[in-house]
């Protein structure tokens, strides 16, 4: 939250000056806001200790973050995962001055659930922090289904003020008190109209961790083998803009 405010007295100021962005977005790191057009990409970028505002021709950097997608990662599953060190988890494109990239880059794939849950984790936390100074008052959400399932929809979501949530789809199980202690169990508050749903304060620092567990849990409780039998539809921000989310760690439609 510290950070959060921090950036905030920065941000304001520089859109001030300079107008609204063309691509707002974010890394584990911090910010990575960008003015752009054909000649010229100016980047608000930061980090736990500093904002930084530099000025990069567009392929050139471009060219550099597309080989970091490319090319990183882990080789094997078990190896540490680098989805901390991605130039941007998170992009949003909303028709703003300048131009979008003509090119996106390749989405980083969690080799197993430990680094899916890692992934998930870095992307909540970062848009729990990032989202209310870029976007004020917006929410977010992606859908998540697996190809074994893909009429079961989990739902992970941002909510200013509120926090983070998780749902998931139960309404083909019978809901009984049997039903009910189990699902509470598993870390599941709630139940309405065959929903069952978390919600995750936005003040608390382990929310990101609990929400990534907690949804990764639920997949693999239902059948799901590995992340690459997932993917994620219908990400946006507030239904404006284009979202993508080449940190999330699985496919996206």
């Amino acid at each position: 939250m510290e950070r959060r405010e921090a950036f905030r007295e920065v941000y304001g100021p520089i859109v001030a000056a300079i107008g609204e962005p063309t691509l707002y977005g974010g890394s584990a790191w911090g910010p990575s806001v960008r003015w752009r057009d054909a000649d010229r990409l100016v980047l608000l970028s930061g980090d736990r200790f500093h904002v930084t505002l530099s000025v990069h021709r567009p392929e050139e950097l471009e060219h550099g973050e597309y080989r970091c997608f490319t090319w990183g990662g882990a080789r094997s599953t078990g190896e540490p995962h680098d989805f901390d060190l991605l130039p941007y988890s998170w992009q949003l494109y909303r028709g703003g001055p300048g131009e979008s990239p003509g090119q996106r880059p390749d989405h980083r794939l969690a080799g197993d659930w430990g680094q899916l849950e890692s992934a998930l984790e870095l992307l909540l936390a970062a848009w729990a922090e990032q989202l209310p100074v870029q976007v004020p008052g917006d929410w977010a959400g992606f859908t998540v289904v697996a190809d074994q399932d893909p009429g079961r929809d989990l739902v992970v979501s941002y909510s200013p003020g509120e926090g983070l949530g998780v749902a998931i789809d139960d309404r083909d199980a019978q809901q009984c008190p049997e039903r009910d202690w189990l699902m509470r169990e598993c870390g599941w508050h709630g139940h309405d109209r065959g929903w069952w749903h978390s919600a995750f304060p936005e003040a608390a620092e382990n929310s990101p961790t609990a929400a990534a567990r907690l949804a990764v849990a639920e997949l693999r409780s239902r059948g799901a083998v590995g992340p690459q039998e997932l993917s994620a539809r219908e990400a946006v921000v507030d239904g404006r803009g284009e979202l993508w989310l080449p940190g999330l760690g699985i496919r996206t439609r």
